[in-house]
């Protein structure tokens, strides 16, 4: 396996790490009366690459399941980001250049 393809896998093994634990923590602190996790920050998290990881984390601590813009934007941002993969290896085979 070429390193850079490692370095991908770790990018998106840490992000989906932060996405589900910033999940749990912001369900511990919901529940302890403590400072929150902003909304935008659970997002950006998702949108970085760890959108699986917060899909897990929304339903393993069951955090935020009653929020349409988390129910319903998660899996939208991980449909986008399987499309931009699969557009990215599709593409250099399609072999189009833009004159």
């Amino acid at each position: 396996m070429p390193s850079t393809t490692i370095w991908i896998i770790v990018y998106f093994a840490v992000a989906n790490l932060f996405g589900f634990a910033s999940m749990g923590m912001d369900k511990y602190r919901a529940q302890n009366h403590k400072w929150r996790i902003s909304e935008a920050m659970l997002f950006f998290f998702a949108i970085i690459g760890g959108s699986i990881g917060s899909i897990i984390g929304m339903k393993f601590f069951r955090h935020k399941t009653k929020h349409k813009k988390f129910t319903i934007g998660l899996p939208i941002i991980l449909l986008i980001q399987i499309a931009i993969v699969i557009y990215l290896i599709v593409s250099p085979q399609l072999n189009i250049t833009i004159q």
